[in-house]
């Protein structure tokens, strides 16, 4: 019932950032979570930020201190800010809503459709 749709991908330099959007058709109903998830070549799509109801939020290990996340409660909006890009940075990345929190992605209701960012060396 709730569409997400992610827009800025693109490719970039090594270096660069770019700012990812996911504007949701609706309010999620019951959402307690929202989150990005990434796909590299050959990976398991893996969780990489996520924020709370109440706007605290996580990121992953493997992007911290270069990727934050963010939202616009008024305008339904999920933002995924990158910076630092790195090769492996590369994939497709998606906005998912749910539930419930953690980097789990089957307990995550709704999905986008995924924009693919592409980081050269």
């Amino acid at each position: 019932q709730v569409q997400l749709l992610e827009t800025g991908g693109g490719s970039v330099q090594a270096g660069g950032s770019l700012r990812l959007s996911c504007a949701a058709s609706k309010s999620p109903a019951n959402t307690y979570c929202m989150a990005w998830f990434r796909q590299r070549p050959g990976e398991d799509r893996e969780g990489v930020a996520r924020i709370y109801r109440g706007g605290s939020s996580t990121v992953a290990d493997s992007v911290k201190g270069r990727f934050s996340v963010s939202r616009d409660s008024a305008k339904n909006t999920l933002y995924l800010q990158m910076i630092s890009l790195e090769p492996d940075d590369t994939g497709i990345y998606y906005c998912a809503a749910g539930p419930y929190c953690s980097w789990s992605k089957s307990d995550y209701t709704f999905w986008g459709q995924g924009t693919q960012v592409t980081v050269s060396s």
